[in-house]
């Protein structure tokens, strides 16, 4: 009797994966954040170098994009002393989209 039981419950177990890993993917995907972005765009100017050449590049060119983020980031941040809530939001936003 424990052996039908056993299997029946291990077939609605198996049933049910699929329906769950639907809804996973369903989810909709994040933004990508400040380190994907450096990434994706290292990588588009590494796309010829090859090995020991690009992994090097990689890390030069990180470190580079991760300055120069964190001096506009800073210069946004000096541009809206006194702003509060949704106005600073709004600021920082579009500061931090404009050209460097």
């Amino acid at each position: 009797m424990i052996k039908p039981l056993m299997t029946l419950a291990l077939l609605a177990a198996f049933a049910a994966a699929p329906a769950m890993a639907a809804d996973k993917m369903a989810a909709p995907e994040k933004a990508p954040n400040a380190q994907q972005e450096r990434m994706k765009t290292c990588n588009a100017k590494a796309a010829d170098k090859k090995g020991d050449d690009r992994k090097a590049f990689m890390k030069t060119c990180l470190s580079d994009e991760k300055k120069a983020y964190d001096s506009k980031m800073g210069q946004c941040n000096t541009q809206s002393k006194g702003m509060k809530g949704d106005d600073r939001k709004k600021f920082m936003s579009e500061c931090m989209k404009k050209a460097a």
